[in-house]
């Protein structure tokens, strides 16, 4: 399976919710059963601080959707600018795959 690119874009004090579904390489779903899920949000690839953002396989695993969350604790302590940010599964013998990437861009609340 390929990684997807896809960019995203948080508020400042706002829940952040997005579910996604990993795909094989002819288009069907790819069955999460067994899987982990991780997610970092980064300045730069090379950085070493990091935001952990919530991610969960959702129900069916093998609908192959993951979840991936911040609340709006965590989105109000964020600086606004421009991250990245990556998406790993691993399965139960440890094979690491990354399957979504991409850039973050925080906005600044009015509202906070």
């Amino acid at each position: 399976m390929a990684s997807a690119v896809s960019n995203l874009l948080i508020y400042q004090g706002s829940d952040f919710i997005i579910d996604f579904t990993v795909e094989n390489d002819n288009g069907t779903e790819f069955n999460l059963t067994g899987y982990s899920v991780a997610c970092l949000i980064k300045k730069h690839y090379t950085s070493s601080t990091s935001q952990t953002v919530t991610a969960a396989v959702l129900n069916p695993a093998t609908s192959g959707r993951i979840q991936l969350s911040l609340t709006n604790s965590q989105t109000a302590a964020m600086k606004s600018g421009r991250f990245v940010y990556d998406v790993v599964i691993t399965s139960s013998s440890g094979i690491k795959s990354r399957v979504l990437e991409g850039s973050v861009s925080v906005l600044e609340g009015v509202t906070l």
